[in-house]
């Protein structure tokens, strides 16, 4: 058995990025948001050469991988091994530092093509090759680094312990190949992140819209750092707005962007919409936003 995915096939009829984008709101407003489509309707809104195609060849990797394991190896400890061996040791996924500074690294499809990533992503192609598989496995959102966990997850316990060695939960760090995490392993990444001590809320599992939206997040500041990709920023934040719950401040960042990109008229619509929603709990805020849209109409003369 090989790790290297089918060829491609030829071309397909074209879908515009506005349905791409509409079929992504629809999948993340439905009663059970299915996470690898989420992930590969952003891939194709980033992607236009991605396609329905390239979607379902997608899936058909994940199946394909899931097929590669081992049928029910046993326990948290050894369904967490067996995707280590596969993805990790034979498939060669894993992450560096390099991996940070490229889009492809936050696109599913372009994981699964490229065996790089960033550790949500990485973490994302374990979950699902593995729920494919039948283990019981859920995303672990660290802060600062994703992770997976395998088993019934905690729901309270001492954080010192070694939680990789309890046998009920096993934590494994895609990123990293899918090496084993401790308790002191996972102290020392949130420690690392926010100079905090780790939170037993910490090792709850990761909904499926939490993860999507930090994704969305990832991409935005990726785009931020590169002010040329403003087009990129531009439509992460909308996708993130259409998700049903969402941080109000996209609305201010999606205003601004609008105006950076020259839409001065939305732009300024938008700043006046946010200042309507913080008006009640900071007038002072709500005046500035006014300010500004004014400033991006005045743009027009």
């Amino acid at each position: 058995m090989h790790c290297d995915p089918p060829p491609a096939e030829d071309d397909e009829e074209p879908v515009s990025p506005e349905e791409w984008r509409r079929r992504f709101a629809e999948e993340a407003r439905s009663e059970q948001p299915d996470l690898a489509s989420l992930c590969l309707l952003i891939g194709a809104v980033a992607d236009p050469g991605l396609g329905q195609r390239g979607i379902d060849a997608a899936e058909i990797e994940l199946d394909r991988l899931a097929g590669l394991l081992p049928y029910r190896p046993g326990g948290p400890r050894a369904w967490a091994a067996a995707l280590s061996e596969l993805l990790g040791a034979r498939c060669g996924f894993l992450g560096g530092p390099a991996d940070y500074q490229r889009l492809e690294s936050s696109l599913l499809h372009e994981v699964l093509r490229r065996r790089r990533g960033l550790p949500i992503l990485l973490s994302v192609v374990w979950m699902e090759v593995a729920r494919r598989a039948g283990a019981q496995v859920y995303g672990v959102a660290l802060p600062g680094h994703f992770v997976v966990g395998f088993g019934e997850p905690p729901t309270s316990g001492a954080i010192g312990e070694p939680v990789a060695d309890t046998g009920d939960v096993v934590l494994a760090d895609p990123f990293a190949a899918g090496r084993p995490l401790t308790g002191a392993d996972a102290e020392l990444l949130v420690a690392g992140a926010t100079g905090e001590a780790l939170h037993p809320s910490m090792l709850s599992p990761a909904r499926p819209l939490d993860i999507v939206l930090r994704i969305l997040d990832n991409i935005r500041a990726w785009a931020a750092a590169r002010p040329e990709r403003s087009d990129i920023g531009l439509w992460a934040v909308e996708l993130a707005l259409s998700l049903p719950s969402h941080p109000a401040r996209l609305r201010y960042e999606r205003a601004q962007l609008l105006v950076e990109r020259g839409d001065f008229v939305t732009g300024a619509e938008e700043l006046e919409a946010y200042a309507a929603i913080v008006a009640n709990i900071d007038p002072a805020t709500a005046d500035r936003l006014r300010t500004q849209a004014r400033a991006a109409r005045s743009r027009l003369n």
